[in-house]
């Protein structure tokens, strides 16, 4: 959760009256916040949404407790100046960093404070809700030192030096890479490329390298500069046109005037930032029966005012109107939670229910709670790893190719969580692998969920749950592994069998199928040296893998 800092003097002043702490304290709730220290003036708050950046900052929250306090209801009313300063995309970017949105704000009386709200919002939209830079970067340059238009175009590592923030001399993109703090920190995501981004004015002024650092000329903002330019590069327009509408949002609150650019990409112009309000409908009776309220029409209407919504009813069905900074509507349940905090939550009377349930454990938790007592009493320790993997441990370092089935995530943080593993194994080589150093034999088993796409069911994927154990020593093999299956077995009361097969994980001759009913439900082999010398372990390894759920039904 995000962490900023704001002043309480500040927010006082902004609202237009005194606030003290134990009225910010409770007020605070409103905008999904909680104070978590204070120092004289100074407040830390902890925002417990990460889904909501508009609330990241000074203004954001002022602008909450507006529609909180009544000062003001409804939808906030920012315009945007159109303007003939244009930004042109270099088609070269396409696979570096392809996109970019800005901004133009003037007439801004930055103070102290104000300027600390700047640093501050900069730095946690590009962090918590950019990825640390990767999806969003942002850049704040003072518009009255740069002449439009703007190049955002692709350079070379040795060519357009510049003065970095910080430092005195200019520097190349390549050294900067090198020998800046913020070029070495952030150089992973630009250096896999033969050419780095950079934005530069009509004079060739280089005004940022994103999304590394800003200019040391343009880039540095003080309480002197009255007219700023915003940049937000990234890889999803959308995505950045957020960024960019919480940004100046912000600004505006503090009397700024917001002036469009034009960004000029090879195939499409694009006018930003793009306030267009966002209309969404949803029924009163739904509202009603979610909170377990009976509300009226005008309570709902003025209670979604308070949270900075516009809204009007007809024949029983609310319209919602709300400012693109919010992206995190994504259902009719989301505008209720805005109700019920305006409502407040403490107010709603709580019922008895009528119906009383008893609670009661699961049947399969009963019996892989079984199976788990079984496993430890035949010697095993039982580990729980991450159902998220990759394809390497998954299938490259098991001698596999990837199969058709996998759940893979879209977009993964990092390529080391990209998908769901659909079996146990890999997991066990993984964990014998970080283990070569303590004592053997190591008697592994897990019982844990696997997952496989399957276009007949609701959710599109099937989840299962798995039963695997490993026998690693200098001894360790089929007969060994057979002699634990076979108890397994005999104290569940299940009957089986194992028939010869191949697999490529496996020793050809020393592996096998296990059957129940007539249906493949495992395997139970030795695994082959090319996988234990891919995995790093230099003991012989006899694994079983089996489908427990179903062997158990």
């Amino acid at each position: 959760m995000p962490t900023i800092t704001i002043s309480k003097d500040d927010i006082s002043r902004l609202l237009g009256k005194e606030i003290s702490l134990e009225e910010l304290d409770e007020l605070i709730l409103y905008a999904k916040g909680e104070i978590d220290g204070v120092d004289g003036d100074l407040i830390k708050v902890d925002q417990k949404d990460t889904n909501r950046p508009d609330l990241w900052s000074t203004e954001g929250i002022v602008r909450q407790l507006r529609g909180t306090l009544g000062v003001e209801s409804g939808m906030p009313n920012y315009e945007i100046i159109k303007s003939d300063i244009n930004i042109y995309v270099d088609p070269l970017l396409k696979d570096v960093r392809p996109c970019c949105v800005n901004a133009v704000v003037k007439g801004l009386d930055i103070d102290e404070a104000f300027l600390s709200q700047i640093i501050q919002l900069q730095e946690k939209i590009a962090l918590t809700f950019g990825r640390k830079r990767r999806e969003v970067a942002v850049g704040i340059i003072d518009f009255d030192k740069i002449t439009p238009p703007i190049y955002y175009k692709a350079t070379k590592p040795d060519e357009n030096a510049f003065i970095p923030l910080a430092f005195e001399k200019p520097l190349t993109p390549r050294d900067i890479l090198e020998r800046h703090p913020k070029g070495k920190e952030y150089r992973h995501l630009v250096d896999k490329s033969e050419i780095y981004p950079i934005l530069v004015d009509s004079d060739g002024v280089v005004l940022t390298m994103p999304p590394i650092i800003n200019s040391e000329h343009t880039g540095k903002v003080t309480t002197e500069t009255k007219n700023i330019f915003i940049d937000v590069t990234g890889f999803n327009i959308e995505t950045l046109k957020t960024a960019l509408n919480v940004i100046v949002s912000a600004f505006a609150e503090r009397g700024g005037k917001v002036y469009s650019v034009t960004v000029n990409y090879p195939d499409e112009s694009i006018s930003v930032p793009d306030m267009t309000p966002v209309t969404f409908s949803i029924e009163k009776q739904y509202i009603c029966s979610t909170l377990g309220i009976d509300l009226d029409n005008s309570d709902i209407i003025r209670l979604l005012g308070n949270m900075r919504y516009d809204a009007t009813i007809k024949d029983e069905t609310i319209s919602v109107t709300y400012l693109p900074y919010r992206k995190d509507i994504m259902h009719a349940s989301d505008v209720i939670e805005d109700i019920c905090i305006a409502y407040g939550y403490n107010n709603i009377l709580p019922e008895t229910p009528t119906l009383y349930t008893i609670g009661r454990q699961l049947p399969i938790s009963r019996k892989l709670l079984i199976a788990r007592e079984l496993m430890i009493g035949l010697g095993f320790q039982e580990i729980v790893s991450f159902t998220l993997s990759n394809n390497e441990a998954l299938f490259g370092k098991m001698r596999l190719s990837r199969p058709d089935d996998i759940v893979e995530i879209e977009n993964p943080v990092a390529v080391s969580w990209s998908v769901l593993r659909n079996w146990l194994t890999p997991s066990l080589m993984a964990f014998l692998s970080k283990n070569t150093h303590h004592d053997y034999p190591q008697n592994l088993f897990e019982v844990s969920e696997v997952v496989s796409t399957d276009e007949n069911k609701e959710t599109m994927v099937d989840s299962r749950y798995k039963l695997a154990f490993s026998i690693c020593h200098s001894q360790a093999n089929y007969t060994k592994a057979r002699e634990v299956l076979d108890s397994f077995m005999l104290n569940t009361g299940i009957s089986y069998c194992v028939e010869t097969d191949t697999h490529p994980s496996f020793l050809d001759g020393r592996i096998g199928k296990i059957m129940v009913n007539g249906k493949e439900r495992g395997i139970i082999g030795e695994i082959h040296p090319e996988v234990i010398e891919n995995w790093g372990i230099e003991s012989p390894i006899a694994i079983v893998e089996f489908e427990l759920e179903k062997i158990l039904e």
